[in-house]
């Protein structure tokens, strides 16, 4: 099969590699569409991304669905000919997080597109235990599949952040995070929706699904906007920089809560935290997601979740490459990008 590798910043390349095999309890998928994560491009613009490090070869990609074309011995409930969407991370189900029902953080997760976990699916077919796949209903993509990773991360950021209806919100980010965070807010009923960016295309985005209002951020004080209002009662950072961060912090309303969704690349950031204190603000975090895959696919089929809109440019998988670099150094021309193996 082909196969997008990963060899240093910037370095990746089309190569063949032996077609996986299906073991008892996986299922062998052709993959249809993967889509481009951030931690896709920090890997490939830095060769790493916080504490890990590409210091071998590395498949990227990690966002996917597709077909199902074999299935393992012991495998019940799926067919050859399936649609399914693959959930990335591979928990051992034994340890201690596994088994008090936080398998997000396995200490010993094996996770596609992970330095020394597993490799990712930028390549034609997968292997993926059956355990972790989920069947997509005939009125749900292969695309809308894909992307039902980062729909999972939305919807684990506004749990953890308790938000209700008739609350003001605020999300700095509107990249893909950011978006299917909006989203999921719009879908319980929290219209008030700001999002702050300094990408005019992301936010044109962000009007167009539903925000309420946008901020450049490089062109208004966010703060002094935000506060004229009294703060926003949910706070999210999916920017994932210490700037933010910091913003997202000094406008959270009394009482009210700020999620960090974004990862930054260095993991040692400021928050005003005496503010937070004196509103008596909390702060939640959030790694990931657990549980979230039934439900984000629930979502997309109803049409409550218009996935597909997320997705502003498709590429061919043959120009992977040029793409992947494309959506790097292009982040005020993409929103969200997706590779797609199939015509």
């Amino acid at each position: 099969m082909k196969a997008a590798v990963m060899y240093g910043p910037r370095d990746m390349r089309i190569e063949d590699r032996p077609r996986p095999g299906v073991a008892p309890g996986e299922l062998l998928i052709k993959v249809h569409h993967v889509g481009i994560c951030g931690s896709d491009m920090h890997f490939l613009k830095d060769g790493r991304l916080g504490n890990w490090v590409v210091d071998t070869p590395l498949i990227l990609g990690h966002e996917s669905a597709g077909e199902v074309i074999d299935v393992g011995p012991g495998v019940q409930g799926f067919a050859v000919g399936d649609k399914v969407a693959l959930e990335p991370g591979v928990p051992c189900g034994g340890c201690w997080s596994c088994m008090t029902g936080h398998y997000n953080l396995c200490s010993n997760m094996s996770f596609m597109a992970i330095p020394h976990e597993r490799d990712g699916v930028f390549c034609e077919f997968v292997s993926h235990p059956a355990k972790m796949c989920f069947k997509l209903p005939s009125n749900v993509s292969t695309m809308e599949g894909a992307l039902c990773e980062p729909l999972s991360v939305g919807l684990y950021a506004v749990e953890k952040s308790g938000a209700r209806l008739g609350q003001s919100a605020v999300i700095f980010g509107s990249g893909c995070i950011g978006l299917v965070t909006m989203l999921v807010l719009k879908a319980i009923g929290v219209s008030d929706v700001t999002v702050v960016d300094v990408v005019k295309k992301r936010l044109d985005t962000a009007l167009a699904l539903g925000a309420k209002r946008v901020i450049r951020g490089d062109q208004e004080d966010v703060v002094a906007s935000l506060m004229k209002a009294g703060g926003c009662d949910v706070v999210f950072d999916a920017a994932g920089s210490p700037r933010t961060a910091l913003q997202a912090s000094q406008v959270v309303a009394r009482n009210g809560v700020v999620v960090i969704v974004g990862m930054a690349a260095d993991p040692v950031i400021g928050m005003d935290i005496g503010t937070m204190a004196s509103r008596e603000a909390r702060l939640e975090t959030i790694f990931r997601y657990r549980n979230h895959y039934p439900t984000a696919i629930k979502a997309v089929e109803s049409g409550v979740i218009p996935l597909k809109k997320i997705a502003s440019h498709v590429f061919p998988f043959e120009r992977i490459v040029e793409s992947v670099l494309f959506n790097m150094d292009n982040p005020g021309e993409v929103v969200k990008g997706v590779i797609s193996f199939v015509d």
